[in-house]
This record gives C-alpha cells, structure tokens and sequence, in this order.
C-alpha cells in the first residue's frame, strides 16, 4: 500500500473517532410530529432543547438549515431560551421577527448565524402562544438585505417543550 494510501485511511480513521467523540454526548429523547427534543452534556452541564425545522421555506429557492429552538440550561439557571437561525449571517440592521397569528416577538441579539430573545418576560410569552398555535413564521434578513421567511409548524411542540423541560429538571 501506498504512502499517500496509508496517510489518507488513517486521516479518515482520525477523522471518523473524533467525530463520534463530539457527538458521543448528544442524545435524540423523542420525535413528537414536527418537533423533537434532543439532550447535550457538555462539560458546563446538561442542555436540553426542542427543535423543529421549516416545513416551508421563502424563497423556495433558497434551501437553508433554517431551526427553532426552545432551550433549557440548569446549570446557568436559564429557561425558555428561543433562539432561531436562518442558515446564514444575519443583517445587523434588520429585525429579525416571529410572528403567530397577531402575535410579533423580535429577537433582539443578531450573532453568529443565531438570533435570541433578551426578554425571559417576552420568551415566556412566545411560549404560550406556541402552546396555543399551529404555525409560526420567522423572518430574516441575509447580510444583503434579501428577507427570508421560515414557516414552523407547531404540531407536536407541547409535547417535545415538556419532554425537554422534563430532561432538565
């Protein structure tokens, strides 16, 4: 076997035992329709959170790894943490929006592909309103100003929030 051979299978082997060492401490608790609830230990204690994925996407062509999220973190005493990402950098200077029904909360922290809610106030409420709802939309902007729009679906939310709540507690 070729030097080349060997440094190419053995860089894969290297490759794959550390990909599964970063995923070795994340667990999938259950899928509930749209939603799921998924489990990380890290080493600054357990994170527990519910995701869900666009079931519609505007542009359509544009396909993005778009999520929502509702996150718990014992450890840092945080709950009900919503963060959203669009699958791109967004524009600092555009509002990024979740709208349910006449609902609107605006995520007010814009950084690394990821935007957050500062209000635990305004979290607690966005949960009950996607405890009550089918659908909620949140809207982005990219970097050059082009607005996008995630559709989520909230079948299956109630129970993939109270599997990731009941994880944490």
């Amino acid at each position: 076997m070729s030097i080349i051979k060997k440094i190419i299978i053995c860089s894969f082997v290297l490759w794959t035992v550390s990909i599964t060492n970063i995923f070795a401490d994340i667990k999938k608790v259950g899928k509930f329709k749209d939603w799921e609830t998924i489990v990380l230990n890290e080493s600054s204690g357990k994170v527990c959170f519910a995701q869900s994925y666009p079931v519609l996407q505007a542009p359509k062509t544009n396909k993005r790894e778009a999520r929502l999220f509702v996150t718990f973190r014992p450890n840092e005493k945080i709950s009900n943490e919503i963060s959203a990402t669009a699958g791109y950098e967004f524009n600092k200077n555009n509002t990024v929006l979740a709208t349910s029904g006449n609902n609107k909360f605006k995520f007010d922290i814009k950084q690394q592909g990821f935007a957050w809610m500062t209000s635990n106030k305004k979290e607690n409420i966005m949960v009950k309103v996607m405890k009550k709802g089918s659908r909620i939309m949140v809207t982005g902007y990219n970097e050059k100003g082009s607005q996008t729009i995630d559709h989520y679906s909230l079948l299956g939310f109630t129970k993939a929030y109270n599997s990731a709540k009941k994880a944490c507690s």
